[in-house]
């Protein structure tokens, strides 16, 4: 569940960069997003980087989410008896939250790729304006988008913090010192990252990306 994790959150922070290109003009924004399907040219042919990177982002999503699986059901058997009275257990928010807060960054992700992928759910949907597409998605008239996007945006960073956190332990680290480490940086990665991400829609709300 680790390096799956890991996985996923490496295409997030490249993910993010590439968004905060859209700061530097939609000419600049617009070349990067169509960079992208030539990557790999001319061994592979326009778009087939997108998809191999799409394909091993879906099988580490899926492993994931079954390794997750596999925890939890090892967990519960491990106590097959439930307790007569079950004390209030010490944790943290996105520790009591894992479970939901995966299922609602699924269900974004759905949306988000038709959205601004293939373009179904976008006021524009045009492949060859990406920087266009952007800026109609999150125009303030369509304030329900940012809503939703903040709060799939901050459900992650909650994901993230924890998931983080428990790679670190997972991978090896046990020491006192270490851990207080762990926590510090799992936290610091997730404000970095989600900061990242709301920029771009904070920004077209404000007038800076039109």
């Amino acid at each position: 569940m680790a390096v799956t994790g890991i996985l996923l959150v490496l295409f997030l922070l490249a993910h993010m960069l590439g968004n905060l290109k859209i700061f530097v003009g939609p000419a600049s924004f617009d070349h990067y997003a169509h960079w992208l399907r030539t990557i790999g040219s001319p061994v592979l042919p326009d778009t087939w980087y997108l998809w191999i990177q799409r394909a091993v982002l879906g099988i580490a999503l899926v492993a994931h989410i079954w390794s997750a699986t596999v925890l939890a059901r090892r967990a519960r058997a491990a106590r097959p008896v439930r307790y007569a009275h079950r004390p209030k257990v010490q944790g943290s928010y996105a520790a009591r939250t894992m479970r939901w807060g995966g299922v609602i960054i699924a269900l974004f992700v759905v949306y988000h790729l038709l959205d601004l992928t293939t373009g179904d759910l976008n006021p524009v949907g045009d492949p060859r304006r990406p920087y266009a597409n952007v800026a109609a998605d999150f125009a303030p008239e369509r304030w329900y988008v940012t809503l939703l996007y903040t709060v799939a945006i901050v459900t992650l960073g909650f994901h993230l913090r924890h998931g983080l956190f428990s790679a670190f332990r997972s991978l090896g680290q046990q020491t006192p010192r270490g851990e207080a480490r762990a926590r510090a940086l799992a936290l610091g990665f997730s404000v970095a990252l989600c900061a990242g991400y709301l920029l771009v829609p904070f920004a077209v709300i404000a007038g800076l990306v039109r």
